[in-house]
């Protein structure tokens, strides 16, 4: 079966620095696009930044453009989400997800159009 398991997820200060982990298992990896999305407490899930089958095209929500970087690596099943200049507002559970539609980017924003989802690593952010 499918498995999304996420981790890299932690405490950092303002200003610090996260790299998490998505290790896909249980599908055609390379024929899935991905995303990253994030809940925080009383708010709803949000998408944060996404990749789509290739690697060849990215995108991010304004609040982490220039800030955080997706990037994937289909040999491994892996995708990555690094995370520099975190803010406090950034603080949430993230979440990877896989989305197989095409084209990606009509649906990249749409978290109902995602086919599976990880179980989520939380990432706090101390001000």
């Amino acid at each position: 079966h499918v498995q999304l398991v996420e981790s890299g997820g932690g405490l950092v200060q303002t200003g610090g620095s996260l790299r998490l982990s998505c290790a896909a298992s249980g599908l055609v990896f390379s024929s899935y696009s991905m995303g990253w999305f994030r809940q925080a407490p009383g708010k709803d899930r949000e998408f944060v930044a996404g990749i789509n089958w290739r690697g060849g095209s990215t995108y991010y929500a304004e609040s982490v453009k220039g800030r955080f970087t997706i990037s994937r690596d289909n040999a491994k099943t892996m995708v990555y989400l690094q995370m520099n200049s975190l803010k406090p507002e950034d603080a949430a559970i993230y979440y990877c997800a896989g989305n197989g539609q095409r084209p990606w980017e009509t649906t990249r924003l749409d978290a109902a159009k995602y086919d599976y989802w990880g179980q989520g690593t939380q990432v706090t952010v101390s001000s």
